[in-house]
């Protein structure tokens, strides 16, 4: 009953904000937000340009090892993560221009390198490493506690298209301007200006100059 009342008060207030508070000046009180977030955490990154990591991120790790351009704006609830593995420095950089949806997780004991312009969909995974190497010894031990394991690197060209819910798995290429579709995991590269889908990811169409 009492829960019933507070949700109809909330509901009530949030109403009577509608009309008090016009969408733009919230979105304008959103930004400045964003903006001011921004300049505190910007300093800790390698190098960070002329762009935008939205309040609020779920997790930010190593930042040291993370340089980002210009122009790209990181959307709410990313996890980007560059963790130092057997005394060795990962990498992480993120190109101009590019949009990061929500809920989006990055994260390197290695190397990634984005190129400029990449758009995503929500819920993006992007990671060069796993939670060991799946043998039976260590399949024994608790998988948080099973040491980080990369194959290889992870490159993206420029004006790349992941779609929501897409997993980038690590040692792999990905071409410029290629779209991987939806609900896509990539273990393969994916040459430059195809459409890829599926899991695994397989070319389905690739233009030619």
């Amino acid at each position: 009953m009492v829960y019933n009342l507070y949700s109809y008060i909330c509901g009530y207030i949030g109403v009577a904000l509608s009309y008090v508070v016009p969408s733009s000046i919230k979105k304008a009180i959103d930004s400045s937000i964003d903006k001011i977030y921004t300049g505190y955490i910007r300093r800790r990154f390698s190098s960070f340009g002329h762009s935008v990591i939205k309040w609020k991120p779920f997790l930010l790790v190593g930042e040291q090892y993370i340089t980002i351009g210009d122009g790209t704006v990181i959307g709410k609830n990313i996890q980007l993560t560059a963790w130092k593995n057997n005394g060795k420095d990962p990498e992480i950089v993120i190109g101009d221009g590019c949009l990061i949806r929500e809920n989006t997780h990055i994260t390197a004991i290695n190397n990634i390198h984005i190129g400029n312009n990449l758009l995503t969909g929500t819920n993006v995974l992007i990671t060069d490493n796993s939670h060991g190497q799946a043998t039976y010894e260590q399949m024994l031990f608790e998988p948080i506690h099973r040491p980080l394991y990369s194959k290889g690197p992870i490159v993206i060209g420029n004006n790349v298209w992941l779609g929501n819910n897409v997993c980038i798995m690590p040692s792999v290429t990905i071409g410029d301007g290629a779209i991987i579709g939806a609900n896509s995991v990539v273990t393969h590269d994916i040459p430059a200006f195809s459409i890829a889908a599926g899991i695994p990811a397989k070319v389905i169409k690739q233009n030619n100059e």
